[in-house]
This record gives C-alpha cells, structure tokens and sequence, in this order.
C-alpha cells in the first residue's frame, strides 16, 4: 500500500508527499529527516491522506495535488484547517 499526504506546517503552509509509511514518514519529517521543505516549515498535523496501490499511482497523484492551488486542495478534498 502506497499513500499520498498532506502535512499542515507550523507557519500555516501546506506539504504534499507520498510514501508507504505515513507514521514514519511524518516522524521523519518531525526530526528534520524529511523532504527539504519540512526542514525549514515544521509540520503540526497530518491533515489528509490517501491510500493508492502501487508506488506509481501515489506518485502521479502526489503530483496531481502539488499542482493545485491551496484553495483548490482545501476544497476538493475538504480539508479541515
């Protein structure tokens, strides 16, 4: 099982990533480990995810949500911020 998720940062900003651990992958991110954006804008809260089949699928889709405007992100997929 793969997953793409959306992380809430301390300064109120969005991070989009996928894996196939979300605790460790957040835990990661936490300890300074994660992707070069959560090393500079701490993340609070894992605020969405969802759950694809292959590493493929999550990566397309991981791309397909970057590419959305935040508004955008917070409506289709009914984030609760």
């Amino acid at each position: 099982m793969w997953f793409v998720y959306i992380l809430l940062c301390e300064d109120d900003s969005l991070y989009t990533g996928y894996s196939n651990n979300i605790k460790q992958r957040f835990s990661d991110h936490k300890n300074g480990k994660g992707g070069h954006y959560t090393k500079s804008h701490k993340p609070v809260k894992l605020i969405y995810s969802e759950q694809l089949s292959t590493q493929s699928e999550a990566l397309k889709r991981e791309g397909q949500i970057k590419g959305w405007s935040r508004e955008k992100k917070i409506k289709i997929l009914k984030l609760n911020l």
